[in-house]
């Protein structure tokens, strides 16, 4: 089945539905760095951090939207300093979404983004070591394993390592 959705930067308006879309993926999936508990931000932070990014060659969040209701998002942030030639990205989608191309289609977006805008030279992320359909993803996209940080996520008492993953451009 052909999914009809767009991909966008987010929009500063788009600040309250961004927070409960995190809460909601939060709740899905022990694989991001917070449950279904969201960011702890308000609307006007959020606004804010989207400001930061409306118009930055260094920075950018975009949003997968069907029927004008986020259902996926990937983000790229540069770091500073001698570290400047590399960035972090971090991608989530509905699981109800998952196995759409989504998740691909954000990632190149972002990945673009990174290289032709941001300049980037590596881009880095964490993946739960057991998550294998986001490993299996990042690997189709060229991301590489170059480590294991053991007890990277704390969940309910319990550790769980992530792989270390960069996509040389």
């Amino acid at each position: 089945m052909i999914m009809n959705y767009i991909i966008e930067k987010v929009k500063q308006e788009e600040a309250q539905e961004l927070l409960w879309y995190l809460k909601r993926i939060g709740g899905e999936s022990d694989n991001l760095s917070f449950g279904a508990e969201g960011l702890p931000l308000s609307v006007e932070q959020e606004q804010e951090y989207i400001r930061g990014n409306i118009n930055s060659d260094k920075n950018v969040m975009f949003v997968a939207k069907r029927d004008g209701k986020i259902i996926g998002d990937c983000s790229f942030s540069s770091l500073p300093r001698r570290f400047s030639h590399r960035g972090k990205i971090g991608m989530a989608v509905l699981k109800e979404y998952w196995n759409h191309g989504i998740g691909t289609n954000l990632l190149e977006m972002t990945i673009a983004f990174a290289k032709e805008i941001a300049k980037a030279e590596v881009i880095s992320l964490e993946v739960r070591s057991d998550n294998t359909r986001a490993i299996a993803l990042y690997k189709k996209i060229g991301f590489q394993k170059i480590g294991r940080f053991k007890k990277f996520f704390k969940i309910n008492g319990e550790y769980y390592d992530a792989d270390l993953m960069n996509l040389y451009l």
